[in-house]
């Protein structure tokens, strides 16, 4: 099947590039910001930090868990995630809880 007339053109060859010396630039090129720049973070950015600087992890529970699954006794209830989805969200956004 023919398309259409494939052009011939030359193709370009790619032009040098000069490389200068390795200069401390951000990911656009720029320099970086000042070291006195301030950020702040959200409440829930604040939240989300804490909760991973604390291992909070229990082997055991996990172990369980995996056996169920093994075992095919975990249950899954769409409802309770649901809502635990729902509660969470409205925490985010900072909407009413009930």
């Amino acid at each position: 099947m023919k398309i259409g007339p494939l052009e011939t053109k030359p193709v370009a060859a790619p032009q040098p590039v000069e490389r200068k010396p390795a200069v401390a630039q951000g990911a656009d090129g720029r320099p970086p910001a000042e070291a006195s720049a301030q950020v702040a973070l959200s409440p829930a950015a604040t939240l989300l930090s804490k909760a991973s600087a604390d291992p909070a992890f229990d082997k055991a529970k996990v172990e369980q868990v995996t056996q169920a699954i093994r075992d095919g006794r975990f249950t899954i209830d769409a409802e309770v995630i649901a809502d635990k989805l729902i509660r969470n969200a409205q925490e985010l956004l900072g909407g009413p809880q009930s």
